[in-house]
């Protein structure tokens, strides 16, 4: 396994070079990838500038980086000053909350990488991340006012594929971090939106902190990594839907409703022991970009929309029951016999209780919708985030019932594909996927 200099070598509890050493020219050992007028920045907060003041926030090494808020919730501005915390055992953006706004960053390493490139970026992330969502700006963040609203911030980090493939580190690398296995029956996958070697997940409720933390992530990794594509979604914002109710998707439909509960399925989500040190505490994720044909959804009847789905639109419930919870029936009939939930419905098609219950994972899905154009009334779909312990397990099977028969698939069509691996959450003094380069 490459490494990236003597600190990292087996054992040894330094994260490695800080920031200040990275900004100041330690980058230069890459021969060339300087990080840009970073260096600027951070000679012009050596020479004066105010210190600014430490984070109220939390940020003690034992937290989940799921709690809601570490300060007030109550009173004006209340949404703007939510933090959630940045260190802890797992990352944020997972289990806690969906905010109301989100962007996914897919960003591969400059051709030249090894494994010090991606410890100094990491490196850098870091300290950004942390600083970010504790409401401070970052050392080269030349608008650190608009870091004060954090309006429950989260970023969270994942490596994809081409990480290992790149870098030359081979040590620990799960094999289940490969692209999906082709579903021809339903993908439409478009080069643009393929896996990448790093994605970053940004959320808030507010669209402002989204795009300053993305604009402050992205140039502080601009001579590592570059772009390949970035995909914005949303969701309803806090108090504008009933409380517990799953989001809607733009068919109308409720989204997301047989999800694990926070604390009660972590096994589902977390992976465990037996995984290395960089994931005993991470996840998995799947982001599938869904296209929603709008145009033929709406000359639909409303019989059709519900038997395709199992469930009624209105509220959301299992065609068997009452209200949105409720668990579907799978073995209900109506008055000649047939199944009340249709056999090819998404319903069924989705459902783990019909399968041992092994097939379970976290749906996070946001919204997405690029407005219309000269040759369609709309661009729109689902951003499609699922975290799993054992994509293998408990993701794939449910792909694989859906791409065989869902009556959804008449106007869905995925259209991107990444999978990555999401290490477990920084304690204080680490930097964050540290275990990749040891």
């Amino acid at each position: 396994m490459a490494v990236g200099s003597a600190s990292d070598a087996p054992g040894s509890r330094s994260p490695g070079p800080r920031r200040r050493d990275l900004l100041a020219g330690g980058v230069g050992a890459l021969g060339g990838l300087g990080l840009g007028g970073l260096a600027g920045h951070q000679a012009a907060h050596a020479e004066g500038s105010p210190a600014r003041p430490a984070s109220s926030g939390a940020t003690g090494a034992t937290g989940t980086g799921t709690s809601a808020t570490a300060d007030a919730t109550t009173g004006p501005g209340a949404l703007g000053r939510a933090r959630r915390p940045f260190y802890g055992t797992h990352q944020g953006g997972v289990f806690d909350r969906p905010q109301a706004h989100g962007v996914w960053l897919g960003l591969d390493l400059v051709e030249e990488a090894d494994a010090s490139t991606l410890r100094r970026l990491f490196t850098i992330w870091t300290d950004d991340a942390a600083a970010l969502m504790s409401g401070r700006g970052p050392l080269a963040d030349t608008e650190p006012e608009m870091a004060a609203v954090t309006a429950g911030l989260t970023i969270t980090f994942g490596v994809g594929p081409g990480v290992f493939d790149l870098t030359g580190i081979t040590a620990d690398r799960p094999g289940w971090l490969r692209p999906l296995p082709a579903f021809p029956s339903i993908d439409q996958l478009e080069e643009r939106w393929r896996g990448t070697d790093l994605v970053v997940q940004i959320c808030a409720d507010s669209p402002l902190t989204v795009a300053h933390a993305q604009w402050v992530l992205l140039k502080d990794a601009r001579s590592l990594a570059r772009i390949v594509w970035c995909q914005k979604g949303f969701r309803e914002a806090v108090g504008t839907e009933v409380p517990g109710r799953s989001m809607r998707n733009l068919f109308g439909q409720v989204d997301g409703t047989v999800n694990p509960a926070a604390g009660q399925d972590d096994p589902v989500v977390w992976m465990c022991a037996s995984a290395p040190d960089w994931l005993r505490g991470g996840t998995s994720m799947v982001l599938r970009r869904i296209a929603m044909n709008l145009s033929t959804w709406e000359q639909a009847d409303s019989v059709s929309r519900e038997l395709a789905l199992g469930r009624t639109q209105a509220t959301g419930a299992p065609l068997t029951g009452q209200v949105e919870h409720d668990v579907p029936d799978l073995q209900a009939t109506d008055a000649i016999g047939l199944p009340v939930i249709d056999t090819f419905s998404h319903v069924r098609r989705s459902m783990p209780h019909e399968h041992g219950g092994v097939d379970r994972f976290l749906r996070r899905p946001y919204t997405y919708d690029e407005g219309p154009s000269a040759h369609a009334l709309s661009d729109a779909g689902l951003l499609f985030v699922a975290f799993q312990a054992d994509l293998e397990r408990q993701f794939l099977p449910v792909q694989r019932r859906l791409a065989e028969a869902d009556r959804l698939n008449a106007w869905t069509t995925p259209v991107g594909s990444a999978v990555y691996a999401i290490p477990r959450g920084v304690r204080e003094g680490e930097v964050l996927a540290e275990g990749l380069w040891r």
